[in-house]
């Protein structure tokens, strides 16, 4: 099982960053438009616990349908979703959001539990592309993120910062 793990900080209050996340509809924005991910599910979709969302995205030009259960959602600090359809083998992502320096800024944490399929070949796959794929999934969202709410999208003069590490 392999983990990815990236957190990240925002000049915004807790309410606002999660309003954002709990929206599905926004997954596109935090997507490269090179993946041509695409929800299915007729908007607009309510996030609650149980919830499935269909999607399809493109991995090395190949269509995938994803289907995402979520497994767990408690607003406005974290929620899970779960990949019951999709191109991996197991894929569980957990969200969770703090409210941190006097409830001016927020940590967004991402955790992602994941299994390749096809044995060997998947752990090839693995080390030579997927891992660093993921890598810049994930780099662009954070940019994303950190021009979304910087002070020029809000009201808020406090400076952005954008921190995230994986593990």
């Amino acid at each position: 099982m392999e983990k990815l793990y990236r957190r990240q900080k925002v000049f915004s209050p807790l309410h606002e960053v999660f309003a954002f996340f709990e929206r599905p509809e926004n997954l596109e924005r935090l997507t490269p438009a090179s993946l041509r991910f695409e929800i299915l599910t007729p908007s607009p979709i309510p996030m609650e616990q149980g919830a499935l969302i269909d999607y399809r995205i493109r991995l090395a030009g190949i269509p995938f349908r994803w289907t995402t259960y979520i497994a767990q959602y408690h607003p406005p600090h974290h929620f899970v979703d779960v990949q019951l359809r999709g191109p991996y083998s197991f894929w569980h992502h957990t969200h969770r959001f703090t409210s941190v320096e006097g409830g001016h800024a927020t940590l967004i944490e991402d955790e992602v539990y994941y299994c390749l399929p096809f044995g060997l070949f998947g752990t090839v796959a693995h080390r030579i592309w997927i891992k660093s794929q993921l890598a810049r999934i994930f780099d662009y969202r954070a940019q994303v993120i950190a021009d979304l709410f910087s002070p020029s999208n809000q009201l808020s003069s406090l400076a952005p910062t954008c921190r995230y590490s994986q593990r």
